[in-house]
């Protein structure tokens, strides 16, 4: 058997209400907290009082977007000042993000770009970091169980990772409660990007038996969620769409992604929702990888499997399930490529750059530059 590893946070709390233990269990890592959060979720408020309650000092940072370097910096200064023996991190991907970016770089000395890749040289190792509690309020990204961190670069359109396994939480604490009632664009793109995230670690070259075990748990699940939701509020689907998150989360950690998301880094970096771009290619990835893999003489049948799922659930007998999930997408208005900053001129750049991506490495089989412009060619 071939030998893996697998890394998760040391400890999960998942269930409606769970938020409620979260005041006394940060107070049990630390007593000065780094409280990074969103301005959408007004039950934040209610866990810095009862932080305070605990007797914690409490810090607040603010996070008003994709996290970047200087978003970075700041959180880590305000962390210093604050003397943080904690970092919280409530709110959707981007705010987790940060919360891990800075708990990882505020006990580092020295300047914060020195730990981050650039131009091919290797970046300096970090110290251990802060410990890191991640509340997440969306269902999607599973940044709660993962081990990186997506930063923008100031002014250049591109996206870094700050990647290590010291970044997966500490604490992860998952109430799907804190995603209900989330504006439907919203469910619908963050929705998409846990179903891809499933659906390309199940697909990953670099698969094991318990990232199988987590995806394929999930993946119809998540679908059958997904298609609820854009008809109607539902506790239960809340539920199953925040639980899809988080394995596809843990499983990514351990398993890598695949084309679209090595695609996504480069067009997202463009200014366009990370999780609708996910969604918008995966359709064409599903196809392109398939053929691929029959023209070089390699199986496709976990590639079948999920066509089936996706047929299963959103369309019929007479189309295949990519392009049931083409049909999908487009009546619940998915934003198209051109609508997410990516136009038809830029496109062979992005599939050039695609080919080298992180992500990309994990995918199925080794797609040549052409095959990466075709799925982008097909996409809309």
């Amino acid at each position: 058997m071939t030998a893996f590893t697998f890394t998760a946070p040391h400890s999960t709390v998942f269930g409606r209400g769970t938020r409620a233990e979260a005041a006394e269990r940060v107070a049990a890592l630390g007593h000065r907290v780094l409280l990074v959060r969103g301005r959408a979720v007004d039950w934040v408020d209610m866990l810095h009082d009862a932080l305070i309650g605990q007797g914690c000092a409490v810090e607040s940072v603010v996070s008003t977007g994709e996290p970047d370097l200087d978003s970075v910096r700041r959180g880590v200064n305000a962390a210093r000042t604050h003397s943080a023996d904690c970092v919280v991190g409530v709110g959707g991907g981007a705010v987790i993000d940060l919360g891990k970016a800075i708990a990882a770089l505020c006990p580092s000395a020295g300047n914060v770009a020195d730990y981050l890749p650039s131009d091919g040289t290797p970046p300096r190792q970090f110290a251990d970091p802060l410990p890191t509690v991640a509340i997440p309020t969306t269902a999607g990204t599973g940044a709660e169980a993962t081990r990186n961190a997506v930063l923008g670069l100031p002014g250049t359109g591109a996206k870094i990772s700050l990647r290590d396994a010291r970044l997966v939480p500490d604490l992860a604490i998952v109430d799907p409660a804190l995603t209900d009632g989330a504006p439907r664009g919203l469910t619908l793109a963050s929705g998409l990007d846990a179903i891809t995230q499933l659906i390309e670690c199940y697909l990953s070259c670099r698969a094991t038996p318990i990232t199988d075990a987590l995806t394929q748990s999930a993946i119809s699940p998540a679908v059958a969620a997904l298609k609820t939701l854009m008809r109607n509020e539902d506790p239960a689907a809340r539920d199953d769409m925040a639980r899809a998150s988080y394995l596809s989360g843990l499983a990514l950690a351990n398993s890598g992604l695949g084309i679209v998301h090595g695609l996504a880094s480069i067009i997202g970096g463009r200014g366009g929702a990370h999780g609708a771009i996910c969604g918008r290619l995966l359709p064409a990835a599903l196809d392109v990888n398939a053929a691929a893999l029959r023209s070089r003489g390699l199986s496709s049948a976990r590639i079948e499997e999920i066509d089936i799922i996706l047929n299963r659930h959103f369309g019929d007998s007479a189309t295949s399930g990519s392009a049931a999930l083409r049909h999908f997408i487009d009546r619940h208005e998915l934003p198209a490529l051109a609508a997410l900053n990516l136009h038809n001129a830029d496109k062979p750049e992005v599939a050039n750059l695609a080919v080298t991506a992180s992500s990309t490495r994990a995918n199925p089989v080794s797609l040549t530059e052409d095959e990466i412009a075709l799925i982008l060619r097909d996409t809309d």
